[in-house]
């Protein structure tokens, strides 16, 4: 099992940057593949990038290829999101999540099997 804990949200301008982070505890993370995904206020839950469990691929929405970046540090236990360029439509919660399969490179959300509460992101035009 592992717990989830992601902070680093805020409020920021239109083209500004911010970086999420998103702290595991419990088992060792390289054991999982992670992913971010947000939720809009009155929107479903959206995937935003994933990474398998050495980080050698990547998935991303299309709405953020080329702006965000996931990364991760296992020693850390930290999995990160760059977030460049952004933008009022970026405003959601953010939420981490792990998938026991190491190798999952999903953008689905029933594909992982523990989240964490959530950080929010708030974008001004």
């Amino acid at each position: 099992q592992v717990q989830l804990v992601e902070s680093g949200g805020g409020l920021v301008q239109a083209g500004a940057s911010l970086r999420l982070s998103c702290t595991a505890s419990g088992r060792r993370l390289s054991r999982f593949s992670m992913a971010w995904f947000r939720q809009a206020p009155g929107q479903e839950r959206e995937f935003v990038a994933c990474m398998i469990w050495n980080g050698r691929s990547t998935y991303y929405a299309d709405s953020v290829k080329g702006r965000f970046t996931i990364s991760r540090d296992n020693a850390e236990k930290t999995v990160y999101l760059q977030m460049n360029s952004l933008k009022p439509e970026d405003t959601a919660v953010y939420y981490c999540a792990a998938s026991k399969d190491p190798q999952e490179l999903s953008d689905f959300g029933r594909s992982y099997d523990y989240w964490g509460q959530g950080t929010q992101v708030t974008v001004s035009s």
